[in-house]
């Protein structure tokens, strides 16, 4: 099988990583792509946005299944047009990924399908968004009703912080806050059958203790040892499952990853959001604990034959990423600086820890920062504890001037 990826970040590195290992993959590429990926997949330059370019791309290349890693080029519509050349695309359509590109789409969708969420407005005056922040008070939940690479909610118990994000988005939902712990899950679905994989946990903000701003996810970790053993089934009978299904009968069928961030709330699960794609970090970790041959599973999900596929095997063992960002990340991140003691971890810690790249390219004979979250060192373990200091042995050995990271990435989880 030939299988061309779409994208250029650490969850893209993550799925070319597990895809090299299959033994059905016979020619792997990947466009753009970064450094790391270099080293997995024949790198092509495309503008991922344009739908007729990476259609001409895997026809070029006789690929047997397109694996769209991002969420810009579905919200763009190039599933669209891989598919209309004929090609197995993993991935939804333009219309269905506006579950992740519109959140009011979203929430109309779970108010059709009866799954729980958190209550909300969308508001597109000052007045309404007074209107809404007042009728929930703090903490107040302010999400950009379109995409925002994962950096358009604000979470505040500051009201005018709250408005000025409100007032800055087109169109805006606001909605009440939910308490509880976060919960990532992810299901690969051909549109009818959906197939969960096992939940992680990401974290959100920039610095240790959930302090400082919300970026794209600073490290992520599985399996969650403080969740209810029957958790991944509830949520496929309430979620996911219905979810599915109201998007076929709207005429809109989902195909491709189904990812439900939800709460773990006093009164049960609800969803905070969907993504149309798989989630960066978490897909690091996800990814390290599968055993199944992943090109099959996809294949399978593009194809609509998801129903004759095999159980999921998983190891038993945890896994944890450590995101190293760059200087000044989430804001205007500093780039170009040289990564040193990559090799270093390949040569000591391999096969339990490894680098994903996310923001890197090459440069002469160096590799340098490209981006805001640079690296995603990703290890596994016995269990959580192990797998968390095969990570930071690992983070250690790296050597990026200025970078950050947060040192308590899974920490509590591994106290128990």
């Amino acid at each position: 099988m030939k299988v061309l990826v779409i994208g250029g970040g650490a969850r893209e590195h993550a799925l070319c990583r597990s895809l090299s290992l299959d033994p059905d993959v016979t020619a792997l590429h990947c466009a753009p792509g970064n450094a790391g990926i270099a080293e997995v997949a024949e790198l092509h330059p495309v503008d991922q946005l344009d739908g007729a370019a990476v259609a001409a791309l895997a026809t070029e290349l006789g690929a047997d299944l397109v694996v769209v890693g991002p969420e810009a080029p579905l919200v763009a519509g190039v599933a669209d047009a891989v598919r209309a050349a004929g090609i197995p695309v993993f991935g939804p359509s333009q219309a269905a990924a506006q579950l992740e590109g519109s959140k009011a789409f979203a929430k109309d969708v779970m108010a059709g399908a009866n799954v729980p969420t958190a209550r909300s407005y969308v508001c597109t005056t000052p007045e309404e968004i007074d209107e809404a922040l007042d009728a929930f008070g703090a903490p107040y939940v302010v999400k950009d009703d379109g995409l925002a690479a994962g950096k358009g909610v604000v979470v505040t118990d500051d009201l005018a912080t709250a408005r000025e994000h409100a007032l800055s988005c087109e169109r805006v939902v606001i909605e009440e806050f939910l308490d509880g712990p976060e919960v990532s899950l992810f299901a690969i679905t051909d549109g009818i059958t959906v197939l969960p994989l096992r939940p992680a946990q990401d974290f959100k903000r920039a610095l240790d203790g959930d302090e400082g701003p919300n970026t794209g996810g600073m490290g992520a970790y599985s399996p969650l040892p403080w969740a209810d053993a029957g958790l991944v089934d509830e949520v496929l009978a309430t979620v996911l499952q219905p979810t599915v299904d109201e998007l076929r009968r709207r005429g809109t069928p989902f195909s491709g990853l189904l990812y439900a961030g939800l709460a773990i709330t006093s009164r049960g699960v609800r969803v905070i959001e969907f993504n149309a794609r798989f989630g960066d970090p978490e897909t690091q970790v996800v990814l390290a604990r599968l055993k199944t041959p992943l090109a099959g599973v996809l294949l399978n999900a593009a194809n609509g034959t998801l129903a004759d596929q095999e159980p999921l095997r998983w190891s038993d063992d945890a896994a944890v990423t450590v995101v190293v960002a760059s200087h000044n990340y989430p804001g205007t991140p500093r780039t170009g600086d040289p990564i040193e003691g990559l090799a270093e971890v390949a040569e000591k810690d391999a096969p339990h820890a490894y680098v994903l790249h996310a923001g890197t390219k090459r440069d002469g004979d160096s590799i340098v920062s490209a981006g805001g979250r640079v690296l995603s060192v990703t290890a596994t373990g016995s269990d959580l504890t192990e797998a968390r200091e095969r990570a930071y042995a690992a983070v250690g050995r790296i050597r990026l001037d200025g970078s950050q990271h947060r040192t308590d990435i899974a920490e509590k989880a591994a106290r128990g």
